[in-house]
């Protein structure tokens, strides 16, 4: 093969390449290639739902970067995974469908997103979704790609959670992607009969099957942008081939390597590329800045008890039945994501929404390359959701096929410790609670050992970690610093835009995966010149009702 030409060039197929990639080739006028560097879905651990850390686990799935040594995290590298295949980081992700607070966008808009409110960006939301469980409303709906619903029979723990939840004096959710996501309550995912559910699995692979202008391209690893002058008007890919677009380029490789690309292609802080010896097209500051993450800390506990689920004689008969259930109708526990219920809740009642999700595990921790864990116990991982530490990437050498320097500061301001600091007590209140009684835990971790607040903060900083939502690293806005528009055109250059979750302004307060899916709609609709899909209608008791 010599070079390639399409209209678009989309690179990378994750949850929000894969979308766009297949919105854009709705137009039969037009060709489409999407290049993604991994390979094709086929791993089983991919499929199957309850093997999510198994996915996570598997090199050839994950890129496997790490953060450099993180002071405010008692020097540790900590892992940064990210899908290496077509779907991205949503093939060994939670299969979580959450939005984000209504006000997160809100915020989005007030920092020079215009275009981005809660109000503006609901439809995207609602177009993409077919809700099994929910009503059509302004809220949910029916009929789109990506399929989401709760769980089917979840382990019974999470009611005790929810109970114990309760007896704390903390309100139940109906649904945490409805007006006020805040309390505790089982939460929905992206499944699919009995499987994982992912914008490649239900956009993207459609479309490659049934659309002749739509071509995708595996082990197809992007080394550089191609530019005349300041317009892209193509790549390089590693292995030598060219691939041109007479349109537009789309960079949507995630907030790890879609900034990597652009610093490789020339395009950044004029002194960092300078000092690597890459040549430099346009000066923008603001590349690679403003990375940040949730981080989460662990309280576990462990159990004699077999309810949980996990490997154990105890449990080896509903083991083996689980196993037939879902071999022969991809039901039972492994068609579901393990983490089946959820709370948003304020640690501080003085805030005005949830600072940190509580996210409930219903077994042991899992310490082999097994898809469910040796023995019995549960947990919550608290997650701290609006950090203010913000870092940055940076390249390590000129060639995307060596690792960036990940820097996101973790916990290096004083107040990001403090949510979880309060959520380790609320926790440890919950499994006190008269609902896990019967259940006769053992605490884990951190340990009874650990009581005061200076050994709390030690253990955060010794044992904490983050939970995959990287973002920022190419953010919207209009100032100096922003990197693209609100049409996600890239300041300064023509025929590029970046659509992934490297152009949140901010970290939206839970999941990013349906906000990056929701970005790469409305990246195919911008370069498509379409108009935006009407602001939503809502409710006038509804939160985030900005314009």
């Amino acid at each position: 093969m010599s070079d390639l030409e399409f209209d678009y060039v989309v690179i990378g197929g994750g949850s929000a390449g894969a979308a766009l990639a297949a919105r854009l080739s709705e137009r039969e006028d037009r060709t489409v290639a999407l290049l993604e560097a991994g390979g094709d879905a086929t791993h089983p651990f991919i499929h199957v739902p309850a093997a999510v850390a198994a996915a996570i686990g598997t090199p050839s799935l994950n890129w496997r970067f790490e953060t450099v040594p993180q002071p405010g995290m008692a020097g540790r590298r900590i892992p940064v995974p990210r899908g290496k295949v077509v779907g991205g980081s949503g093939q060994i992700n939670g299969m979580v469908y959450f939005r984000g607070h209504p006000t997160d966008f809100d915020s989005w808009a007030d920092m020079g997103a215009k275009g981005w409110s809660y109000r503006e960006v609901l439809p995207y939301f609602t177009r993409t979704e077919n809700n099994e469980d929910f009503p059509q409303s302004v809220f949910h709906g029916k009929g789109g790609p990506i399929n989401v619903k709760y769980v089917r029979n979840p382990n019974r723990m999470n009611h005790d959670y929810m109970a114990a939840l309760a007896s704390l004096q903390y309100p139940a959710c109906a649904d945490f992607n409805g007006p006020d996501p805040e309390g505790y309550g089982f939460r929905q995912g992206l499944l699919r009969d009995g499987r994982r559910e992912s914008t490649a699995r239900s956009m993207l692979l459609p479309a490659s099957r049934s659309r002749r202008n739509l071509t995708v391209l595996t082990q197809a690893q992007v080394a550089r942008i191609i530019f005349e002058g300041r317009r892209a008007s193509g790549v390089v890919l590693t292995d030598g081939r060219a691939v041109k677009a007479r349109a537009e380029v789309a960079l949507c490789a995630g907030a790890v390597q879609s900034p990597q690309i652009l610093l490789a292609s020339g395009v950044g802080p004029a002194a960092h590329l300078k000092e690597l010896g890459v040549d430099i097209v346009h000066d923008l500051p603001g590349v690679g800045g403003n990375y940040h993450d949730h981080v989460a800390c662990p309280v576990h506990m462990e159990t004699q008890d077999p309810t949980s689920y996990g490997i154990s004689w105890k449990a080896l008969p509903r083991g083996a039945w689980n196993v037939l259930q879902y071999l022969f109708g991809r039901t039972g526990p492994l068609a579901g994501n393990v983490f089946e219920s959820v709370a948003f809740l304020r640690t501080d009642p003085s805030l005005a929404k949830p600072d940190v999700q509580f996210v409930f595990q219903p077994a042991k921790r899992l310490t082999t390359k097994l898809p469910l864990p040796m023995g019995h116990g549960y947990a919550i991982s608290p997650v701290a959701l609006y950090p203010k530490s913000r870092g940055t990437l940076r390249l390590a050498t000129p060639d995307v096929r060596d690792a960036p320097l990940i820097d996101p500061r973790l916990l290096a301001e004083e107040d990001d410790i403090l949510p979880l600091l309060r959520a380790v007590k609320i926790a440890r209140q919950a499994f006190a609670a008269p609902a896990f009684a019967k259940y006769r835990g053992v605490e884990v971790a951190p340990g009874p050992d650990v009581q005061s607040d200076e050994d709390i903060k030690a253990f955060i900083r010794a044992a904490g970690y983050t939970v995959h939502h990287p973002c920022g690293t190419c953010r919207m806005g209009i100032d100096a610093e922003a990197v693209v528009d609100p049409d996600l055109r890239v300041h300064g250059i023509e025929g590029l835009r970046v659509a992934d979750a490297s152009v949140f302004p901010l970290l939206i307060g839970g999941n990013t995966n349906a906000p990056a899916v929701m970005v790469g709609e409305r990246g195919a609709d911008k370069i498509l010149g379409k108009p935006d899909l009407p602001p939503a209608d809502l409710p006038p008791e509804s939160v985030g009702r900005k314009a």
